[in-house]
């Protein structure tokens, strides 16, 4: 794939930029395949908003994904790659001998018409699903399970990867793509490459409408409101927030506080944490 840039004819165009869609070679998506699913716009069961900045965005069909493939020993043929409006990543239309066919992950290199399996005993090549300590070391996977069976939950994003790193006794090590290195089961399935539209990161939106076409509101800095909206708020013109760090709209810590739980079951899985993103709190942001 490809990024397309927009001369600044407007200033909606000013510095946009969107994906070429060279890849794509259907337009319209299997109909057995899409479910149309109801957006919460950020409310519970309730109808209370739990999550803000949410609501609008255009209307979409939900594709089902094959995150377990769990058709094994059984080749299946490309039949497309499709466009998914409920990710970043591409999808592909496999069809199995059978005649059953699924959605995929697309990945790097994988072209309409090559031939796809899934199995312990399976040849190397992209897009095929291996148990981890099938897969030799060194070798980039993508949508990895963390639990035997229960179908990628990891490393689904587009352009993301994962390196084999180590087998030792029941579990292979992983370099996820957050840099983090963490054990998984042997027995747990991992599909063989890169995902697809590796440049979706380098995508700028260009206005804020485009934001709203994909579903979210706008947010509002914490400083620019009363005291009685949100701690930052109040004072005489651009005040600080007159607190050691900046906080959430219900006063607990924001912008590089870890959340995680200290006594999580997964943490001794962990055996190097990722890297702390240099891009969270940079220019003085707050909540």
């Amino acid at each position: 794939m490809g990024i397309r840039s927009y001369r600044p004819l407007t200033p909606g165009t000013r510095d946009r930029s969107v994906s070429d869609f060279s890849e794509i070679t259907r337009s319209k998506p299997e109909k057995s395949l899409t479910r149309s699913v109801h957006r919460p716009k950020g409310r519970n069961n309730r109808g209370v908003i739990t999550c803000r900045h949410r609501g609008g965005g255009h209307k979409r069909l939900y594709r089902l994904i094959d995150f377990q493939r769990n058709k094994r020993d059984i080749p299946a043929e490309v039949m497309s790659v499709e466009y998914d409006p409920n990710r970043n990543a591409r999808i592909s239309l496999v069809q199995y001998e059978d005649g059953e066919k699924r959605y995929i992950l697309h990945p790097v290199g994988l072209a309409v018409g090559a031939t796809i399996i899934a199995g312990e005993e399976v040849p190397l090549e992209v897009g095929n699903a291996l148990p981890l300590h099938k897969i030799p070391l060194g070798t980039t996977v993508h949508n990895v399970e963390l639990y035997p069976g229960r179908g990628g939950q990891i490393v689904r994003a587009a352009g993301a990867a994962a390196q084999v790193m180590a087998k030792e006794g029941g579990y292979v090590t992983l370099k996820l793509p957050s840099s983090e290195v963490r054990m998984v089961r042997r027995e747990c399935y991992a599909t063989l490459g890169q995902v697809g539209n590796v440049e979706a990161r380098n995508m700028t939106l260009g206005k804020a409408g485009r934001k709203r076409w994909m579903g979210r509101r706008p947010e509002v800095r914490g400083s620019v409101m009363n005291p009685v909206d949100h701690p930052h708020g109040g004072g005489e013109g651009r005040a600080p927030i007159g607190r050691s760090g900046p906080v959430t709209p219900w006063g607990k810590p924001a912008l590089g506080y870890k959340t995680r739980k200290k006594k999580k079951a997964s943490n001794a899985l962990i055996v190097r944490r990722r890297r702390r993103s240099s891009k969270r709190g940079r220019g003085g942001r707050d909540s």
